[in-house]
């Protein structure tokens, strides 16, 4: 399956330099432009791990297992 090609658009923004200055630094990136892509990569990749997360403590819950309180520390 062909991967569909990157729509680019201009956009304008106003930004703090020095948060995308760190940012740069962190995320080893060579321009402000790669910088905001791979963090804008991170934002949508930990997204889909939290959703996953979620969607698996929902399975988890309705599958009607119970938790022991091996240590007596859980409220009842």
């Amino acid at each position: 399956m062909p991967v569909p090609k990157p729509r680019l658009r201009h956009k304008h923004f106003r930004l703090d330099s020095s948060k995308i200055a760190r940012a740069q630094k962190l995320l080893r990136a060579d321009t402000e432009t790669e910088t905001i892509e791979m963090a804008l990569d991170l934002v949508l990749s930990e997204h889909r791990r939290n959703q996953l997360a979620w969607e698996g403590t929902q399975r988890f819950l309705e599958s009607g297992v119970e938790i022991a309180d091996v240590y007596g520390k859980l409220k009842v």
